[in-house]
């Protein structure tokens, strides 16, 4: 597997490109599957709170704790960070800068085959019952239709590989770390993929895989996310914050919320968990099916 190197960089608009070609040029799962009936359609998926309620790299951080890999400070830290952005509806940058360069520090000298070992076992063991369900209804409704289904995501290429092999997706594009002789060196390649970065990344994967982004869709549940929403023809708020609520009512953007009962009544999802779930999300991801058949 070719690898990029690069240095990591401040955030501005060089970094989130080179952040962006990064993380297409590592997208590698889709060569091997079969060729789609719509070529130029597909379909992007935010990962946190979007696919999987919570953070996957908590997750993983949980997993790696369970395994006396990290300490217990750093993932209650952690989890803190995550309970303000549930609470105030916004990402601290502050804080997930410093939960970055701490990831990062934990995995430089180790192995990539080594992480992306554990991280198949958190999954299974973590992240597979917190999938929501509506949300892969979804998913599957482009897959269906004949359409490719990337994961766009700040968490670890290697753990967003993972999560759309499991789910049975396309592909994944995600934050690159550097790797030289098939250990981690502990920086990034560009920027960690988020903001910006996720436009860059989907312009880039569409541009080698010869998608049009007018007719592509995507599904955020954060505001950090507008760009990549306003890259593609279609854009989705699912489960969002407050601010992207607003910013969709404004741009006349459909918001699915899986959440809630008043929210999930809008999208025909009862409020009754699991099961509720996965019929409601089969239901309305089978009108949306229609609708992608005639574009």
């Amino acid at each position: 597997m070719a690898r990029l190197r690069g240095r990591s960089g401040g955030g501005d608009g060089v970094s989130a490109v080179l952040a962006g070609a990064a993380s297409a040029a590592a997208a590698e799962v889709e060569a091997s599957l079969a060729v789609p009936a719509d070529r130029t359609a597909a379909a992007f998926f935010d990962v946190d709170n979007t696919m999987i309620r919570g953070a996957s790299i908590y997750f993983f951080g949980k997993g790696m704790a369970g395994r006396g890999l990290i300490t217990t400070k750093d993932l209650i830290r952690f989890g803190f960070q995550q309970l303000k952005f549930r609470v105030a509806g916004k990402e601290d940058m502050g804080a997930v800068a410093e939960a970055r360069e701490k990831a990062l520090s934990l995995v430089a000298g180790k192995p990539v085959a080594e992480i992306v070992a554990y991280g198949e076992e958190i999954y299974d063991e973590l992240m597979a019952e917190r999938i929501w369900s509506g949300t892969r209804a979804l998913a599957q409704t482009h897959l269906d239709a004949g359409q490719r289904v990337w994961l766009v995501t700040a968490t670890p290429v290697e753990l967003a590989r993972i999560i759309a092999k499991r789910l049975g997706l396309t592909g994944a594009l995600g934050t690159v770390a550097e790797v030289e002789n098939g250990l981690y060196t502990g920086r990034l390649v560009g920027e960690p993929l988020h903001g910006p970065s996720k436009a860059e990344a989907v312009k880039a994967l569409a541009e080698r895989e010869g998608l049009d982004l007018a007719r592509c869709t995507a599904y955020s549940d954060s505001a950090n996310d507008i760009p990549m929403l306003s890259t593609v023809g279609t854009a989705v708020a699912i489960n969002p914050d407050t601010q992207l609520r607003a910013e969709a009512k404004e741009r006349g953007w459909e918001v699915r919320d899986f959440r809630t009962g008043r929210k999930a009544a809008k999208v025909g999802i009862p409020a009754a968990g699991g099961v509720g779930l996965v019929v409601g999300g089969v239901l309305a991801g089978t009108a949306m099916r229609r609708s992608l058949r005639r574009r």
